[in-house]
């Protein structure tokens, strides 16, 4: 096992569409990034129309969750916690999944509510920045949207969790292989009247400047710059236009779903997915006003590290 401090910790992001994992350490306030693993596992896969956890579903995350347990003991992590999100917190059977996280697999699991997701989310998109302009932080997820408003170094001045996730999107709206038209319309329609209801008009008209951060905003940086194979340190920061962002989906939408497999940049497990991930960045920036955004690997990852350091 690798030798390391204490303040080592491990934190598994239990979502809907993926699961993953990062490995950091704690000094002077600030995280270092140790290891970072992703894996595409779909617990959320028909969450939104069953109310529960398939039992294929689970059996991936703990087959990934098996994988990470042996990664954060060999890097010495003194700490394993994680966190679940959209999917879990909709399920009728979420207090199986969670002891079977925290009993086979030693991970000091928790179930937030959206609001704590989105605060997480924040302080990890945003920690280590110079206090400055209003700044609107975007979550996509494969189950729930979080839009996020404040400035670096304050707690949040809004935060709202909002039922738009590019799993249940895709679910709820595309059929067609490639999307049909009226279905890429559907989706736009009610991705747009989720947002306005979520976030009103005074609170979309304050944020100056947006980071967005999770899989959906780091895949769509990497297709923008074809990148093979991904390289974390071309997506930290990118800045993704809004034309940018429109031409993509534009051209992902246009493809069948193993063609947009093959697409340079894109991961493969994404592909699925990743046309209601675009639309709901592109109706979010439509909606808050932003010509473009800056890419965060940063995330709620971070977030749930720096606070459960904070609360010892």
């Amino acid at each position: 096992m690798t030798e390391a401090p204490h303040s080592r910790i491990a934190v598994a992001d239990l979502g809907t569409n993926s699961t993953r994992l990062l490995v950091a350490d704690h000094a002077g306030g600030a995280l270092t990034d140790v290891e970072r693993r992703s894996e595409v596992t779909r617990l959320g896969d028909g969450v939104d129309s069953t109310g529960r956890l398939a039992d294929d579903a689970m059996g991936r995350v703990c087959a990934c969750l098996a994988r990470f347990r042996d990664v954060a003991d060999e890097l010495g992590a003194g700490r394993s916690i994680a966190v679940a999100t959209s999917a879990v917190r909709d399920a009728a059977n979420a207090a199986e999944f969670q002891q079977r996280v925290r009993e086979d697999h030693g991970f000091d699991i928790r179930v937030i509510p959206g609001e704590e997701e989105a605060r997480l989310t924040f302080l990890g998109a945003t920690a280590g920045r110079e206090p400055g302009r209003p700044t609107l932080v975007i979550d996509i997820g494969g189950g729930s949207t979080e839009f996020v408003v404040g400035e670096a170094g304050s707690p949040p001045t809004f935060h709202v969790s909002t039922r738009l996730g590019s799993v249940r999107q895709t679910e709820r709206h595309l059929e067609s292989d490639p999307p049909a038209p009226a279905e890429l319309e559907a989706m736009a329609a009610a991705a747009r009247e989720i947002i306005e209801a979520g976030a009103p008009e005074s609170v979309r008209s304050d944020a100056d400047e947006g980071i967005a951060v999770a899989g959906t905003a780091t895949q769509l940086a990497a297709v923008d710059q074809q990148l093979e194979p991904y390289e974390r340190d071309e997506v930290d920061g990118y800045r993704l236009g809004l034309g940018r962002c429109e031409g993509i989906l534009a051209r992902l939408a246009g493809l069948t779903l193993a063609e947009r497999r093959d697409v340079p940049g894109l991961d493969p497990d994404r592909a699925p997915t990743i046309v209601a991930g675009a639309m709901i960045l592109v109706e979010s920036m439509r909606l808050f006003g932003l010509e473009d955004v800056e890419v965060s690997e940063a995330d709620i990852l971070h977030g749930a590290a720096l606070a459960a350091l904070a609360e010892g």
